[in-house]
């Protein structure tokens, strides 16, 4: 069984068909990566998953069971964790009330104190930044800090939407570098990303959508070989 699926999804936007009849699984312990050009309908999917959005059809699973119906603060207690588009962090915070944010739903301090623990060993610039406005952070700290943020609620899966975006390439292949790490440390993660080299050199499988459809599924490696995926998204 897998971790996670999605069976035959639609969501529609009034009248506009934003996701159709969409399907994708994810297994524990993988890497899996949702590419394809802004406005495919990437960001839908995730929102749908982690409970902001509701499908006009299909159904999301988490270990088999339906949860496409339940509120986005009852997907998180079940283990499932959103990074969203553009961080959004709470400016006027320091990085520490931040991350706190994140363990609303926990309430053993030791082990709180644990997970920040672990945040500040992933990402050691939140540790010198912690006391520090979440406002006044670069885009790669505020990217981390959303990471981290995400990662006090421990989740079992991880949704990253866009994780890459505006960030400058060194910035970004640390960003990669953690992503890698979070999974290693058992993190199960599906990462929505339109640089798609980047998403498919971490990922283990990738799925490629268009306009609201899956159009293409393999593993990893076979897409980065893939002349369709190579001309359509990695630059020849």
């Amino acid at each position: 069984m897998p971790l996670l699926s999605v069976n035959n999804l639609s969501v529609s936007y009034g009248a506009i068909q934003a996701l159709r009849d969409v399907s994708v699984y994810i297994d524990k312990g993988e890497i899996v990566t949702l590419i394809g050009a802004n406005g495919a309908g990437k960001t839908t999917l995730l929102r749908t998953i982690s409970g902001l959005l509701r499908p006009t059809r299909g159904d999301v699973e988490w270990e088999g069971k339906a949860i496409q119906r339940l509120k986005p603060h009852e997907i998180v207690r079940l283990g499932i964790s959103h990074v969203p588009e553009g961080r959004q962090v709470f400016p006027q915070l320091t990085v520490r009330e931040n991350l706190l944010l994140g363990a609303y739903q926990h309430h053993d301090r030791a082990q709180i104190a644990a997970d920040m623990d672990r945040q500040f060993s992933l990402f050691p610039i939140l540790s010198e930044r912690q006391s520090q406005k979440a406002g006044t952070l670069s885009g790669g700290e505020q990217q981390m800090l959303a990471m981290g943020r995400a990662l006090m609620s421990r989740p079992t899966l991880l949704l990253l939407d866009e994780p890459s975006l505006g960030l400058a390439p060194l910035i970004v292949r640390t960003v990669f570098q953690i992503i890698r790490e979070i999974n290693s440390q058992g993190t199960t993660i599906f990462l929505v990303e339109q640089n798609a080299h980047m998403a498919l050199g971490v990922a283990h499988r990738g799925y490629v959508m268009q306009t609201g459809q899956v159009i293409l599924t393999d593993k990893a490696s076979a897409l980065l070989e893939n002349a369709d995926v190579k001309k359509a998204y990695l630059g020849g």
